[in-house]
């Protein structure tokens, strides 16, 4: 009931489709609550949120209209949350993305990334060039791979097996982040088995945890403005919690700031909740602002060009009360955002930088213009810049210490919150 009555409110002023910039989203803004009524209603929501008390889906979305001194008093108590769940570190990990195949066929309309076979820039990398990225990886003191790519027509769905097997055969002890729910439903569907047998049989050539990428907005409505209806909310959300009842935990994200409202970003947060509450499976929250230069959605003038920075702030620190309890870490994507504004985020209830990648294909494709790899003395260096302490993570938010040559001496692996693994 809820939920009808918040898309509602989005489609009163965003029509079945918003229209290009943001003037719809101003009006939004603007047109909800009185601004006479606006500074007491965020008022009484950061009240409870800093006495950790819950907030109604309505005081949520008074929190997504804060500007100025109260969007500064919005971060202030997300701040003041993240400090008591994780303390003063901000964790990244060292990592390598590997997108081992651009071909796709989906026809995401937010997606740059994507290839037909084709096309000139298609590319389907070998399991030879797969092996000589990881060894590359190792080399460079990667602890994480992270693989992803396109739905490929030809490919088998034994071929994500065939990728775990070659990564583990080039560094067996590297952890494999791997695969999107997207992903899962293509291997399983191809290979004529349900997600949990292949999830399984993932699991057994090696996979550690899944991205929570494929997410975008958990709300058909949305979703198939920007995809097509390629996997459903709930698909998503089965396969997730088939991972964490797997014991393979995930990431979890939300694509926000093309034809979507606040009442689709408050809606999706709380869903992930509800999951993290009965799985505790996730091992952080990330959003991540559209990337809209090169997308066919906005290209063809049906979305808008992006959040705005003040809503990338919101969204973080919305984020941060809202799952307050449940998700410890959140991260901001420096890929999307850039350092300094990723910096300002961390002061306003982030506590993750996310990876340094070494290459970065779907953002960069898509028209991020923030680079594709960070050495960790950058991300050492920003982090000290605002007064924090630096901390290399695992994937699943242990600790790595490294002697002065950048050799691992050791890790310590963070003690696992999933509920009912099997």
């Amino acid at each position: 009931m809820l939920f009808r009555s918040l898309r509602q409110d989005a489609a009163v002023v965003y029509g079945d489709l918003p229209e290009p910039e943001n003037e719809r989203t101003r009006a939004w803004y603007a047109e909800r609550v009185p601004p006479e009524r606006l500074e007491p209603e965020i008022r009484e929501a950061l009240r409870r949120a800093e006495r950790h008390l819950p907030i109604s889906d309505e005081q949520a979305l008074a929190l997504f209209r804060a500007e100025g001194p109260a969007l500064e008093a919005l971060c202030a108590v997300a701040d003041g949350l993240r400090a008591e769940a994780v303390g003063e570190e901000v964790t990244y990990v060292v990592n390598r993305n590997i997108n081992f195949t651009n071909v796709c066929y989906v026809g995401c309309r937010f997606c740059a990334f994507a290839q037909r076979e084709v096309d000139p820039e298609s590319y389907t990398l070998t399991l030879e060039e797969v092996a000589e990225r990881v060894r590359e990886a190792v080399d460079y003191g990667a602890t994480e791979v992270c693989m992803q790519g396109g739905i490929h027509p030809d490919l088998p769905g034994s071929f994500y097996l065939d990728l775990l097997d070659t990564v583990k055969a080039a560094a067996p002890d590297i952890h494999i982040h791997a695969f999107s729910p997207m992903e899962i439903m293509n291997g399983a569907t191809r290979m004529g088995i349900s997600f949990r047998e292949f999830l399984a049989a993932c699991r057994e050539h090696g996979l550690g945890t899944i991205p929570g990428t494929a997410a975008e907005i958990l709300d058909d409505d949305v979703r198939w403005l920007l995809t097509k209806g390629k996997l459903p909310a709930d698909t998503w959300e089965e396969i997730v919690r088939t991972a964490h009842e797997l014991g393979i935990r995930s990431s979890a994200t939300i694509m926000f700031g093309h034809v979507d409202a606040p009442p689709h970003w408050v809606f999706h947060i709380r869903r992930i909740g509800r999951i993290q509450a009965d799985t505790g499976g996730f091992t952080e929250f990330v959003p991540l602002p559209f990337v809209h230069q090169n997308a066919p959605i906005y290209l063809a003038g049906r979305a808008r060009p992006g959040a705005t920075f003040e809503e990338s702030r919101r969204m973080h620190a919305v984020a941060r009360i809202l799952l307050d309890g449940l998700i410890p870490n959140v991260q901001v994507s420096w890929v999307k955002l850039g350092m300094e504004a990723s910096a300002l985020i961390l002061r306003g209830g982030a506590n993750d930088l996310g990876g340094t990648l070494m290459e970065e294909t779907i953002s960069r494709m898509a028209g991020a213009e923030w680079g594709i790899r960070k050495d960790p003395w950058e991300l050492e260096a920003a982090i000290r810049g605002i007064g924090r302490i630096p901390a290399e993570r695992t994937t699943t938010y242990g600790r790595v210490r490294r002697n002065a040559s950048g050799e691992i001496l050791d890790v310590a692996e963070a003690v696992p919150a999933l509920r009912g693994a099997r």
